[in-house]
């Protein structure tokens, strides 16, 4: 995809070093003997109509930043701003007129719909709940939202367990619409279908996302499927962003040693072409207790003994190319990873 061209104050979403530690608690009394630092510094910015994929490898936070954005988790440190807003702070009374702004689709496309529910009811929900317009309007929006994701009318007096997983997955998105919200954030949102069912998820998203301006943060650990979607691309090792630019630009030119070795791994769809994988040493380091410096040395091919004891900092690198690296910081002589 294209990248989209904005300005800050264009940006629907602006996440500044946020933070998420959890309370790692032992024995009977609950005593506190640590924290899990599963995000740790984390900053980027979302424009209207344009789509940031965040990846990494499970466990690495990205989940957790998704919930953080839209304020389902409380922030243990950093910024979070809605077209503007400052929303880290504000209570639960005070964040729900923003809430109508901000929805998600989920993973799982069956548990996280009521089974009680028709499917009808699941989609109008969010707009009774806000109080948008009478009976006959707000069937009217379900009516457009079930026909622009592909249903009949008649498919809102069906139930949950009467659809397909892609069918459960594409009544989410309806009722995610519904609101008419600025940002949806989509956590692995097609991991749980089958492939030939991913694809016509992942396009309805790209349509729908064009049609009424989205921004989208799109969570997954599948770059294939991160680089049909998204304008730019951030990834993320251990709680921490290691880089970020437009898709074009990390799949032809990674910086990252960590960026490398996730590309080397995504399948060739040409079985003549040859290409090298980049395995990588030893196991992801914990978040109960990262590695001191970069939280990738212990894997890194390139480790000097900077990076054993300084964290980098995430820096523009070229216009609009941002790494987290100590080998890539402008004038190092050792910024060489290519030879």
């Amino acid at each position: 995809m294209t990248p989209v061209t904005t300005t800050a104050a264009e940006n629907i979403l602006s996440v500044q070093d946020v933070k998420k530690h959890f309370d790692v608690r032992e024995g009977l009394l609950a005593k506190k003997v640590g924290n899990v630092y599963a995000v740790d510094g984390v900053s980027f910015e979302i424009a209207r109509g344009e789509t940031l994929g965040l990846v990494g490898e499970s466990g690495c936070g990205k989940s957790t930043v998704g919930r953080l954005v839209l304020r389902l988790l409380d922030l243990t440190a950093g910024e979070v701003r809605l077209k503007g807003v400052d929303i880290s702070g504000l209570s639960r009374s005070d964040i729900l007129p923003h809430r109508r702004e901000m929805q998600m689709v989920f993973q799982d496309p069956y548990s996280s719909l009521n089974p009680k529910l028709s499917a009808g009811s699941l989609v109008s929900e969010p707009l009774k709940n806000f109080k948008q317009g009478n009976s006959s309007e707000i069937n009217k929006r379900v009516q457009m939202l079930f026909e622009r994701v592909g249903f009949k009318p008649e498919a809102m007096e069906r139930y949950p367990h009467e659809f397909s997983g892609g069918q459960r997955q594409r009544l989410g998105i309806a009722r995610a619409l519904a609101l008419n919200p600025s940002l949806i954030v989509a956590d692995e949102p097609v991991s749980a279908l089958d492939v030939s069912v991913q694809a016509q998820v992942i396009n309805l998203l790209i349509d729908l996302q064009e049609e009424f301006n989205l921004a989208l943060l799109f969570i997954s650990h599948d770059l294939a499927v991160v680089e049909h979607v998204s304008h730019r691309i951030a990834v993320m090792y251990v709680g921490k962003l290691v880089e970020i630019t437009d898709t074009r630009t990390l799949f032809k030119n990674p910086l990252h040693p960590y960026t490398e070795a996730l590309l080397s791994a995504v399948p060739v769809p040409d079985p003549r072409e040859v290409k090298e994988k980049i395995i990588l040493k030893g196991d992801v380091p914990s978040p109960i207790n990262p590695p001191s410096g970069c939280r990738f040395h212990t894997r890194c091919p390139y480790v000097i003994d900077r990076c054993r004891t300084e964290d980098p900092v995430l820096q523009e690198i070229t216009s609009g190319h941002r790494v987290a690296c100590h080998l890539r910081e402008p004038n190092n002589v050792a910024a060489a990873l290519t030879t």
